[in-house]
């Protein structure tokens, strides 16, 4: 007796890594629910979270938990059971493997010869690169900074001479400390704050980090955070994005120290900032 050959829709047996929003809804792909329609069941970082996503897609599948502390057997026990079942790997929101867990089930996949697929969608990461107004040609993404003081200290002593876009993760509570460790170690660097990213409240900031820290322990901040640092000075920055520092330094600061602060930041010439900061003062 022959085992019956699957249904016409079924997907190939093997992993299958789908983003899912970062906020809005909306943003999962066409492609992502037809795998989470028709795959044997989710792995996740939490079922919870997920079953929420799933609820709202009207789409019921097993989920089994998956994350950094799942031990080696139950990563062995999820590999073996690729070998006649498609599961999907989503992390609680955007792209898994981007500062979520899931690279060694992975590697254990393709050691196990088991096909794996990644499917494109939400990126926290890229989506506040692309907000930022800062040199997108390059850019670093760094992950979470150290929670420690001297450990995030040496962490952005490390990247101060890479002459490039930084990028990382941050907690709400966490954002000013790392605004002022930034302010040290990386002096004169024009920073981006990307905020509650596709949701209802989004917001970026761009500024100086003292400015930063003073708006934001005037206006604690909430949700998940992107923290962007542009480039060392040497790389001019454009008059728009200067604009936008100059603007946001005026908040705190009178219009002379708003254009040398921007001017020393930025490499344009002080006179016409101080000239522009007068107008934007009188508007």
């Amino acid at each position: 007796m022959t085992d019956a050959p699957p249904p016409e829709n079924a997907l190939t047996p093997g992993l299958y890594i789908v983003a899912t929003p970062i906020g809005n809804l909306g943003d999962i792909t066409l492609r992502a629910v037809d795998v989470l329609r028709r795959c044997d069941g989710v792995a996740c970082e939490d079922t919870r979270v997920t079953g929420k996503l799933l609820k709202h897609l009207g789409i019921s599948k097993p989920m089994w938990r998956y994350d950094d502390h799942s031990e080696h057997r139950d990563r062995t026990r999820l590999v073996e059971s690729m070998r006649d079942r498609a599961v999907a790997l989503v992390s609680d929101a955007g792209t898994p493997m981007v500062s979520d867990p899931g690279y060694r089930l992975v590697n254990d996949c393709r050691a196990e010869g088991i096909p794996v697929t990644a499917l494109p969608g939400a990126c926290a990461a890229v989506t506040a690169l692309a907000l930022s107004g800062l040199p997108n040609d390059r850019f670093l993404f760094a992950g979470f900074l150290p929670n420690k003081d001297k450990a995030r200290r040496e962490t952005l002593e490390e990247l101060a001479d890479v002459d490039t876009t930084l990028v990382f993760y941050e907690t709400a509570p966490r954002l000013t400390k790392s605004l002022a460790a930034i302010a040290e170690a990386l002096p004169n660097r024009n920073v981006a704050v990307a905020r509650e990213l596709t949701k209802l409240h989004e917001e970026l900031r761009p500024g100086l980090p003292h400015g930063l820290i003073a708006y934001y322990e005037a206006h604690p901040p909430k949700g998940e955070i992107v923290l962007l640092v542009g480039p060392p000075p040497e790389r001019v920055a454009s008059p728009e994005y200067a604009e936008q520092l100059l603007a946001d330094a005026l908040r705190t600061l009178k219009p002379s120290q708003a254009a040398g602060q921007v001017a020393k930041a930025t490499g344009l010439d002080r006179k016409e900032l101080y000239a522009r900061a007068l107008e934007l003062r009188s508007e």
